[in-house]
């Protein structure tokens, strides 16, 4: 006795043309590249989002007070080490984008978003250093497209006055709209 197995291999035709056209449309390169660009933004996005990790030094620290403010200049230092570990990263798959060539489109949109993240590393930069000259021990600004998050170290709480100065730097640095910026405060 012969056994015959129904199959759906229309179905998987159906399927294997349509993923077939897909790719003929889009291209092989053109996909691989959105997707990486989408991985390396979001693992921006986490590593800023996300707290730093405590380091080993600072949790063994003898003196309390101490440690304190070491654990307050580390969260500072390893934000800002964050953010540029994953700027770098970003703009490392960028340039392979444009060095590679083979999309225009592809090409043009990473040297756009080169120009971009360049832009805002200028103007986090200025942002930070004229919130430090008002007077703050250190800052941090991280622009995420129209949003911009400032964490400010402060021993006490902001004055509505010192809120509407750093609202104020980073309108006229970054064109943030004020609405927009979120301040946190780091004590």
């Amino acid at each position: 006795m012969r056994i015959i197995k129904a199959t759906n291999t229309d179905k998987d035709r159906g399927f294997t043309v349509k993923l077939k056209e897909f790719f003929k449309k889009y291209g092989k390169r053109s996909i691989a590249i959105a997707a990486g660009v989408l991985i390396i933004g979001t693992a921006v996005t986490l590593n800023l989002v996300l707290p730093a990790s405590k380091p080993a030094a600072a949790e063994n620290n003898g003196a309390s007070g101490q440690a304190g403010k070491k654990e307050e200049e580390d969260f500072f230092a390893a934000s800002a080490l964050n953010r540029t570990k994953a700027r770098d990263e970003a703009m490392e798959v960028l340039h392979t984008v444009v060095d590679a060539g083979t999309d225009r489109e592809a090409s043009k949109q990473a040297l756009s978003d080169i120009s971009r993240i360049s832009s805002d590393i200028e103007k986090e930069a200025n942002i930070e250093t004229l919130i430090k000259a008002k007077g703050f021990d250190d800052c941090i600004a991280v622009i995420s497209g129209d949003t911009l998050n400032i964490v400010v170290k402060s021993d006490d709480k902001l004055l509505p006055n010192e809120v509407a100065q750093i609202k104020e730097i980073a309108y006229k640095s970054a064109d943030v709209l004020p609405d927009n910026v979120v301040i946190t405060l780091k004590k």
